[in-house]
């Protein structure tokens, strides 16, 4: 993807919780490549869980609004493999996956918080692309490794011609009243330091790359005012 541009933002909210929103985020080139950053929850939760989420159209049936299939995507970035970002990768039988080493390392290594969910990112038959730290995958998009929440967690950072940096920070900081670097961390979060370490990066980051929009993982009010497919950010 060297001569690629980026053209198009969406924002797919896949679980419209009030509470706790869960989305996926496809950005497509200039040159028709499209890359998808996580997948959301599997279905099998209906059953699962005491408290079935709110659910919405699934990514793969929202992408079909924009007349795209699962062959089309060529990238999935996966920023970790827990089960409300990795629920439908498995529909993606063209895609490479993109994965920082040390998370897929652990999570291989029998990490007991993504045993419940192996079933969707541990996938025979498939291309897995490990990085390990900061890459630039292609000009406008670059993965920021931030551990903590998750060991090898990674958020993205993207160019958009018009709209400018866009921070995905994921579940490094899953909302905004997390946004700080005196924040406190979540019972969800495996390492205290390195989760303030990862929030300190990124605030850092979006300074420094003069980021116009900052999107927190599970953000009631962020994903609110956030416009959703098929609307898009250019």
């Amino acid at each position: 993807m060297a001569d690629s541009t980026l053209e198009r933002l969406y924002f797919i909210l896949v679980i419209p919780d009030p509470e706790w929103p869960v989305g996926c985020y496809l950005v497509q080139t200039n040159n028709g490549k499209n890359v998808l950053i996580d997948s959301g929850l599997p279905r099998e939760n209906e059953e699962a869980d005491d408290q079935p989420p709110i659910w919405g159209k699934n990514v793969v049936e929202q992408l079909a609004e924009i007349g795209l299939g699962p062959l089309d995507i060529d990238t999935i970035v996966c920023t970790h493999y827990d089960r409300d970002h990795i629920g439908y990768h498995s529909s993606f039988t063209n895609a490479e996956f993109v994965v920082q080493r040390k998370h897929h390392e652990a999570a291989l290594q029998g990490l007991k918080r993504f045993a419940r969910s192996r079933v969707h990112w541990d996938l025979s038959g498939r291309k897995y692309r490990l990085i390990d730290g900061d890459v630039e995958l292609f000009p406008g998009l670059q993965v920021v490794e931030t551990s903590g929440h998750v060991p090898g967690h990674q958020s993205v950072l993207i160019h958009l011609p018009q709209t400018g940096a866009v921070l995905l920070a994921i579940d490094a900081v899953t909302r905004k009243e997390f946004w700080r670097e005196d924040r406190e961390t979540g019972p969800n979060d495996m390492d205290r330091n390195e989760t303030i370490a990862s929030t300190r990066k990124l605030i850092d980051l979006a300074e420094r790359e003069k980021v116009t929009l900052v999107v927190c993982g599970h953000d009631s009010d962020g994903w609110k005012a956030l416009k959703k497919l098929p609307e898009y950010y250019a």
